[in-house]
């Protein structure tokens, strides 16, 4: 900036500073190119994309959240749509393709009525009142369902993982069941009609062998840990399972101390007073009648020697995680002073094995009565394969949790975008001024996810949509596409694809704050590069944006 021809330095040299409308373009164009990416993922018939970190690792995956999450994305518009698509996984677990794909559409569309010289707050208003729109015509056209109704659950959990890797035949079979089996045993009624299902009480332990089929759950807890002392016992029927978060070690003072020892006897006794206060607290968990001791902290070789004598079976130095989920599994409380340890404390389970999985020994704790926490235990060849699994079992759980949290679903195949589009296309006749252009270009922006979806069924996209637009027009509010079969469905319910509400109305929200958020940035001011010497110094990473 100059003023009376005297330069008048404000940023910090080498700064880079874009404004206005340029600034604008830039950021469009960067989440725009980021939706892109995503677009050929999307839908049951969606490509994968192959992922190689700096460290040559490689991730294969149609996962929209993990695309995103492992794409280094350097451009600042792109890492805002980055962050949409990881809020939509952190509030619902699934949707996230969607969510980049729509904001990015909403931006091209924000991006033709800027070139009409309609400024960005309006269409900020307009978008922003076109999806409090159409999140009240989502309530609308929703079907209430039953949440512990297995026949519908097991629908919509098919809809969930019929896009992923597992999307298909016996393995599909088997991994739905068990999502659903996990959902149901750890679900807690709320008293309206819904469940809280804590997804932290279903665990998912990896381990790499076997094939997915070998894929089993467990009503209660996998440890990947092995019994302590090779005089334990291996399997313990009726368990009665001692939570203990202290060590049974003897306590070393707090401050440094020495002891002089005179005579060989010293040492004995100092040796033996040891022994002797460890056999107490051995007795001590002996007499509450516990047989299985699960403990956080470590466990004293001798102490571990008492143990083997009393035929108890002990873990040691398990995560606090874990701990937690033994605690709700097996009925047991942790107690944190072997001193107040009393036998109901003490949790059950029918049976507490080690077993060898793979290459190494896993404790399984199965059989509980009532367990509010499972475990799930994956199998399979490779590192790429556990992973995949492990998502598609995630999405099922989200997608379970979120309709047991709000027991609405809708058709799947693109039928809401096209019914909100249509309704909000009505809608817009009734607002003046240059706002309805704004809420005609948000139902335009709907359409393109039933376009996409078609698009990878096969089928000529706008001829599907113009077959769906006149569906809906006749009050067939379900029509939709049926991408596995590459075709147009007049309901989609039929067919059984559904999704639960709360997910689409999460992309909708999310798509939208996030296409607010970029349209209402006129000046990027980007500071210059670290140097080399100053990378060195500085941990703050390299300060660079691409596309600058």
């Amino acid at each position: 900036m100059s003023l009376y021809g005297v330069p008048v330095l404000i940023l910090k040299e080498g700064t880079q500073r874009t404004a206005g409308r340029d600034a604008l373009r830039a950021n469009i164009m960067a989440a725009r190119a980021l939706a892109e990416v995503l677009k050929t993922s999307l839908g049951p018939r969606g490509l994968d994309k192959m992922l190689v970190d700096s460290f040559g690792d490689i991730t294969v995956t149609n996962d929209g959240a993990t695309i995103v999450k492992e794409m280094e994305v350097q451009h600042p518009a792109a890492k805002l749509l980055v962050e949409v698509a990881k809020a939509q996984d952190a509030e619902v677990g699934d949707g996230t393709t969607t969510a980049v794909v729509l904001a990015g559409t909403l931006l091209e569309k924000a991006e033709e009525l800027l070139d009409q010289n309609i400024h960005p707050t309006i269409i900020i208003e307009g978008y922003t009142e076109a999806m409090k729109k159409a999140l009240e015509i989502l309530d609308e056209i929703s079907i209430k369902v039953d949440p512990k109704d297995r026949a519908m659950l097991r629908k919509i959990v098919d809809t969930a993982i019929s896009s992923k890797f597992v999307g298909s035949g016996a393995i599909k079979d088997k991994l739905a069941n068990m999502a659903i089996d996990a959902a149901l045993t750890v679900a807690e009624e709320k008293g309206d009609g819904t469940y809280n299902v804590r997804l932290d009480n279903i665990k998912i332990e990896k381990k790499k062998g076997g094939s997915v089929m070998d894929t089993q759950l467990i009503y209660g807890v996998v440890l990947d840990k092995e019994v302590v002392h090779p005089n334990m016992p291996r399997r313990v029927k009726n368990a009665k399972i001692a939570l203990i978060d202290a060590p049974l070690e003897v306590e070393k003072p707090e401050i440094t101390a020495k002891i002089n020892i005179t005579s060989p006897e010293l040492i004995k006794a100092f040796l033996d007073e040891e022994a002797r206060i460890l056999k107490e607290m051995v007795d001590k968990i002996a007499e509450t009648g516990a047989n299985v001791v699960i403990c956080q902290k470590g466990i004293d070789e001798v102490a571990q020697h008492f143990l083997a004598k009393k035929g108890i079976l002990a873990v040691r130095r398990v995560k606090k995680s874990d701990m937690e989920k033994l605690e709700r599994a097996t009925g047991g409380k942790i107690v944190s002073s072997i001193r107040d340890l009393k036998p109901e404390d003490l949790g059950e389970a029918e049976l507490v094995e080690e077993r060898r999985v793979g290459n190494d020994k896993m404790v399984f704790i199965e059989g509980c009565k009532n367990p509010k926490a499972v475990s799930i235990l994956v199998r399979g060849a490779n590192d790429m394969v556990l992973d995949e699994v492990e998502r598609s079992l995630q999405d099922a759980l989200h997608v379970l949790r979120n309709v047991m949290r709000e027991p609405k679903v809708l058709p799947g195949g693109g039928a809401p975008e096209v019914e909100v589009a249509l309704r909000l296309e009505e809608y817009a006749e009734k607002v003046t001024g240059r706002k309805q252009l704004a809420i005609k270009a948000f139902a335009e922006a709907l359409q393109e996810i039933p376009m996409i979806l078609a698009e990878t069924a096969g089928l000529d996209a706008l001829d599907a949509l113009m077959k769906l637009r006149q569906y809906h027009s006749e009050g067939k509010k379900g029509a939709g596409v049926d991408v596995l079969n590459g075709r147009i469905v007049e309901d989609m319910a039929a067919i059984n694809v559904l999704e639960p509400t709360i997910v689409k109305k999460q992309v909708i929200k999310s798509a939208t704050e996030a296409a607010a958020t970029i349209l209402k940035i006129d000046d990027i001011i980007a500071a210059s590069p670290l140097k080399k010497e100053e990378k060195g110094k500085e941990k703050g990473g390299s300060g660079k944006f691409g596309g600058f």
